[in-house]
């Protein structure tokens, strides 16, 4: 199963993890303005990758 990944580099963990079937890469880029708006908001570098699970 593939997933897109939001990380954040300055707190080194993941925010989130989304299945790519399920979510495209504009829901993904909606979720990191709206709920994960603070991380931004104070500088921190998010990031979406794209990893598949084992």
């Amino acid at each position: 199963m593939e997933f897109q990944e939001i990380y954040c580099h300055n707190c080194h963990k993941t925010l989130g993890k989304y299945n790519v079937k399920f979510y495209s890469e504009t829901q993904i880029a909606e979720i990191i303005q709206t709920i994960h708006a603070d991380h931004v908001k104070i500088g921190h570098h998010v990031e979406i990758r794209r990893k598949k699970s084992k």
